[in-house]
């Protein structure tokens, strides 16, 4: 079964002050609303990555504002909002083989679950998806993330 997958949008972030301010203040004039997001950093740049509600709008809001921007599609996956709930899921994926580029996670609204967001290798993302789907783990659509 495909997989709908979720788009996260990449910012690329000069290390100076006031950046992140301006990604921030173009996509709430845009109507943006951020879901999820999380900011990878050196002494020079850094990576602002996130899940909104309309990612072609802010890809367009922010390559308008002068920003460099990647769209990457990522899974979604709710995982139990406990203790060794992320291993478990970390678990099923280890016997594939498939490396985890990157993840991070959010809390749901429920607060029994937290959606984990993982980047996997090149053409290993579906394997992943259904590999977690068989074991029982929910992996949410696009509309679904956007909206959590």
């Amino acid at each position: 079964m495909k997989m709908n997958r979720v788009q996260q949008i990449s910012v690329f972030l000069e290390n100076k002050s006031g950046r992140l301010a301006e990604v921030t203040q173009i996509l709430a004039e845009a109507g943006i609303n951020l879901v999820a997001l999380s900011i990878a950093e050196t002494s020079d740049f850094g990576i602002l990555r996130f899940i909104c509600d309309q990612p072609a709008q802010a890809a367009e809001a922010l390559q308008a504002g002068g920003f460099s921007v990647g769209q990457t599609e990522v899974l979604a996956v709710q995982v139990p909002h406990r203790p060794g709930g992320l291993a478990e899921a970390v678990e099923v994926i280890a016997p594939l083989d498939a490396n985890i580029e990157y993840l991070y996670a959010f809390a749901g609204h429920s607060g029994r679950e937290a959606v984990v967001v993982m980047r996997l290798e090149n053409g290993r993302t579906q394997e992943v998806a259904e590999a977690l789907q068989a074991a029982g783990y929910t992996i949410l659509s696009a509309a679904e993330a956007y909206s959590s």
